[in-house]
C-alpha cells in the first residue's frame, strides 16, 4: 500500500507542476500583453515577470517529483 501511494503522490505532483507552468505562461502572456487582453494584469510587465518565476518553480517540482526516490 505505501509504494502505491508513493506512485500516486508523485503523479499527482508532477501534475500540479504542469499546471503551474500552463498558470505560469497565461500570466507571461497576459503580462506582455500578447493574449488575454481582458483584466487587471493585461499589459504589466511585472505579471510577465511573477510567470516566469512561477515557470521555473513548477519545473524545479517536477524535477524534484520525479527523480526523488521514495
Amino acid at each position: 500500500m505505501g509504494n502505491l501511494f508513493h506512485i500516486v503522490m508523485k503523479v499527482f505532483s508532477a501534475l500540479l507542476g504542469v499546471a503551474a507552468i500552463l498558470a505560469g505562461g497565461v500570466w507571461i502572456l497576459q503580462g506582455t500583453g500578447l493574449a488575454f487582453q481582458v483584466g487587471f494584469m493585461a499589459g504589466d510587465p511585472l505579471w510577465a515577470v511573477y510567470g516566469a518565476i512561477l515557470v521555473l518553480l513548477a519545473l524545479g517540482q517536477i524535477y524534484w517529483s520525479l527523480t526523488r526516490r521514495r
